[in-house]
């Protein structure tokens, strides 16, 4: 453990375990919220947002998805107009594009009418469109029936987060590693680097996404659910010109994945994908990437096979897609028929930290927790980077309070 807490001044008051979007959207928040405190965000790569937030498609969603009243849907709603308005007072690449959920058959038809219904509930302007009416907006794309939502978008989430830690005020330290964490709700907590730094904190607060279930256990905590990596994997669409901007599917209402999709980027290229595959590696963005000790977390955690008991024919459909492009392209097919193999082009893969509890249940809402002098935040898929400002604030304000308590 880590023997330096007794009688030593503290090096900050609140101390951030993760320097993506979430963790810095946190930072940005407490030293807006309560000028002078002092805040010091570690991240232990050589710059910020180098996973879940640098590797997605980039979309601000609009939160059709998600249930009316959950932490997703308030978030989202308020998260994607904040996102826009951040963006265009900072000069970042984004724009407000819109997109189309597709329905190409009819067992799809009530779950489409369904979103409309959700959409309405969380406040979001949908228009619904017959099939002839599709081609108005992707005169490519086929289907039955669509949705059109028009408060969705894209833009730089790397820049976002940049921009953040620019804004913050904290002092941000990267390169920064987390070996040991020794925390006394008596004093606070002290954390010891790879390197051997010592940081000496009032409070703790864990935005380490891949890694968070670690670092509350570090820190003493049980957070009662695994990470289990999914590695989502995408191609570039060779004929841009296909898609003019966002389509999906339909989503399957079993997964909190929203299937494979097309995205036109801020820099006009086209995103497909991703798909949901296991990773075997909290950062392993390919198969050749195996860390045997976080397999074997994963592997000795019982959600991990409750999860392959129950829908293991969903795992082979997506398994086969991810060892073949010809497979991948045909689940493409369905949106955009004029796709071919060759026009699939691979792109680079992200992975998605999925909290999963010991009875195999997939966490589908953001999860934040506390213990004495920290802050966990334990499951922030996406939407978490649409949202990342008013989940920032929350997550800050847990942190004050619990400042002040201490």
């Amino acid at each position: 453990m880590v023997q330096v807490l007794s009688g030593i001044a503290y090096d900050c008051d609140v101390l951030v375990v993760g320097g993506g979007i979430v963790g810095l959207s946190t930072a940005y928040a407490i030293t807006r919220g309560a000028p002078g405190t002092r805040v010091v965000v570690l991240e232990k790569e050589a710059g910020p947002a180098r996973h879940q937030t640098g590797r997605n498609s980039g979309v601000i969603h609009s939160g059709i998805y998600y249930k009316p009243g959950s932490l997703k849907a308030r978030y989202a709603v308020r998260g994607a107009a904040e996102m826009v308005k951040f963006c265009a007072e900072y000069g970042i690449a984004h724009a407000v594009t819109g997109k189309l959920i597709v329905a190409t058959e009819r067992s799809e038809l009530p779950r489409l009418h369904g979103l409309v219904q959700r959409g309405r509930e969380n406040g979001i302007p949908v228009r619904e469109l017959g099939a002839a009416q599709i081609a108005d907006y992707e005169p490519e794309v086929e289907g039955l029936a669509a949705i059109h939502v028009g408060t969705t978008g894209v833009c730089d989430f790397v820049g976002v987060a940049r921009q953040l830690a620019e804004a913050s005020g904290a002092e941000i330290r990267y390169g920064a590693e987390v070996r040991r964490i020794d925390r006394r709700p008596e004093l606070g907590v002290a954390l010891q680097t790879v390197a051997g730094d010592v940081v000496r904190a009032r409070v703790l607060v864990n935005c380490a996404g891949l890694h968070c279930d670690e670092i509350a256990r570090m820190t003493g905590d049980d957070p009662e659910m695994r990470i289990v990596p999914f590695r989502g994997e995408y191609y570039t669409l060779a004929r841009p010109e296909l898609v003019r901007g966002l389509v999906y599917p339909v989503p399957d209402p079993a997964f909190p994945f929203l299937g494979v999709h097309l995205t036109r980027g801020i820099d006009g290229g086209v995103h497909i994908g991703p798909n949901a595959v296991p990773a075997l590696a909290r950062e392993g963005y390919d198969w050749r990437t195996v860390r045997p000790r976080e397999l074997g977390t994963t592997l000795a955690w019982p959600g991990s096979w409750q999860i392959a008991r129950r829908h293991w024919r969903y795992g082979t459909g997506e398994l086969r897609r991810s060892v073949s492009r010809r497979a991948f392209t045909t689940a493409v097919r369905r949106l955009l028929p004029a796709v071919t193999p060759d026009d699939l082009v691979p792109s680079a893969a992200g992975v998605r930290a999925q909290a999963v509890l010991r009875d195999g249940t997939l966490v589908d809402d953001f999860l934040i927790r506390e213990g004495p002098r920290a802050v966990h935040v334990l499951n922030a898929p996406s939407p978490a980077a649409t949202a990342s400002l008013p989940i920032g604030r929350e997550v800050a304000r847990r942190a004050l309070e619990a400042l002040r308590s201490a």
